[in-house]
């Protein structure tokens, strides 16, 4: 197996920002009367954190912090998509109980991924999954 160079400190320093961007708006929405996940995904933190994620991308490739910015990414996105399903649920008026617990759900899951994904940089190893 060949050993991939560790990353530049100043990317992992890069890293922790954009999850403490990610938590910054995570938790504006625990504090708010917004939910969690719609102060994830329309907050400046968040938004700013994913452009951040797309810009340096190709500078942590080969190394462990590119699973952390995967993973940034797919948090964000695939957050967006649950969002998008809840809200066809509202728009049928009889799901709208469903779309309730779904932005709950989706709140809890995006908290999750930034906890699991800080720790495991912390760590200074891959997030997987």
């Amino acid at each position: 197996m060949t050993e991939t160079p560790p990353p530049r400190e100043g990317l992992v320093r890069l890293t922790h920002v954009m999850y403490g961007l990610h938590a910054f708006s995570a938790v504006m929405g625990v504090l708010s009367s917004a939910a969690v996940v719609t102060a994830f995904l329309t907050g400046w933190p968040s938004i700013l954190a994913v452009i951040l994620n797309y810009v340096k991308r190709g500078d942590v490739r080969g190394t462990y912090l590119g699973s952390h910015f995967r993973w940034q990414i797919r948090t964000f996105w695939w957050a967006c998509f649950w969002v998008l399903v809840a809200i066809v649920l509202v728009l049928t008026v009889v799901g709208i109980p469903l779309a309730w617990l779904t932005i709950v759900a989706i709140g809890v899951w995006v908290l999750y991924r930034i906890v699991r994904g800080w720790l495991a940089l912390n760590e200074g190893r891959a997030v997987d999954g």
